[in-house]
């Protein structure tokens, strides 16, 4: 009869640091069972708090191996599932119905690829098993219409909100969605947020674990906007490594900071050019950037991708890399990008005020 103990194989699993959350699932109380027989069978129940599809397999064969080496067990099952919760946001602003968490992708200033690393990410995450959901706050610039690949109007069925749009299983909003392609946005500052706040708002976004938000460059009203009164759960921010996109980046950086919305990360974009003849890799934007922000100001450089021609390709044409090439070295590289973000998501506080009950005073 084997004598296998639940807690040999508890001791066994804290061997394992999980490369997303940067520590045990013990400690990260992403052990939900742990089954133990007589017959030396063992069965474990794994539930992470982030989007894992692509990283489950590898993770129930590290386990498995792990308790495997525990003297006394025969056999092991493991079962990894995800369950994404909804995170605390900035004190004083409510989480939105239907939306667990809002991600803010940002950059300090334009051009440096901030709309496809929004899109590529809201994709790759829900490559990884998430409902996803994109609004495009650049009012003066929308262009994830045109990266989604979708055309027309969105419905209204009460004549007061809006249905989001839907491009390869996203949700997504857009005021792009509202207007003609080549229609300027001539507006002032006040106008472009309320129309920021109506666009989140009134879109009755459908039981999203994420909303990724694609902001205008800088820090101005619509960024001010976002951080003071729409429910961030957290930011990612955007730069090549080139020194004037650093020093802007920086800003941007602090001004989520200021606002206590946790910023997530940060992805460089263009880290490498690579020669489509040749394969020669050049750092022409410089190099380190990134990895230097990061290092300053304690925060993880989450990802590194190259000045790729198909990226710029595939997100004009309406179907971006996750989409169009999904087994490339690209995708991969926004899928680990998707799931270091999420599982930063994940290790934060949680919000349980929706779970709170409504107390209401009656005549009687």
């Amino acid at each position: 009869m084997s004598q296998v103990s639940r807690l040999a194989v508890e001791t066994a699993l804290k061997d394992f640091t999980d490369p997303y959350l940067g520590r045990d699932l013990v400690s990260a109380k992403a052990v939900k069972a742990i089954e133990v027989e007589d017959d030396g069978r063992v069965k474990l129940e794994v539930v992470l708090g982030y989007p894992a599809r692509g990283y489950a397999e590898e993770l129930k064969q590290a386990l498995a191996e792990l308790i495997q080496a525990v003297p006394g067990v025969r056999e092991v099952q493991v079962s990894v599932t995800s369950r994404i919760e909804t995170h605390a946001v900035q004190r004083g602003v409510k989480p939105l119905p239907g939306v667990k968490n809002i991600i803010a992708v940002a950059s300090g200033k334009g051009g440096v690829g901030k709309s496809t690393t929004a899109v590529n990410l809201a994709l790759a995450l829900a490559a990884e098993g998430a409902r996803v959901g994109v609004l495009d706050a650049d009012i003066y610039g929308p262009s994830q219409p045109r990266m989604l690949g979708i055309q027309g109007r969105p419905e209204s069925r009460d004549g007061k909100s809006m249905e989001p749009m839907v491009g390869h299983g996203v949700q997504a909003m857009s005021i792009g969605f509202l207007i003609d392609e080549e229609t300027p946005m001539i507006w002032r500052g006040p106008m472009v947020t309320q129309a920021l706040e109506q666009l989140l708002k009134d879109t009755n976004w459908r039981d999203l674990d994420y909303l990724v938000i694609d902001l205008p460059p800088g820090t101005g009203d619509v960024q001010l906007t976002l951080a003071q009164k729409i429910p961030v759960t957290g930011a990612v921010i955007v730069t090549t490594p080139q020194d004037i996109a650093l020093l802007d980046a920086r800003k941007g950086l602090k001004m989520f900071e200021k606002v206590n919305v946790p910023v997530l990360g940060i992805v460089e974009n263009m880290s490498l050019h690579i020669c489509s003849n040749c394969g020669h890799q050049e750092p022409i934007f410089g190099e380190g950037g990134g990895a230097k922000m990061a290092e300053d100001y304690g925060v993880e450089l989450l990802g590194q991708l190259p000045l790729d021609i198909r990226i710029r390709e595939e997100a004009d044409s309406g179907r971006p890399t996750v989409v169009a090439e999904p087994d490339s070295a690209i995708s991969r590289i926004y899928r680990e990008i998707a799931r270091k973000v999420a599982a930063k998501i994940a290790t934060q506080a949680k919000d349980y005020s929706s779970k709170f009950p409504n107390i209401v005073i009656q005549n009687t």
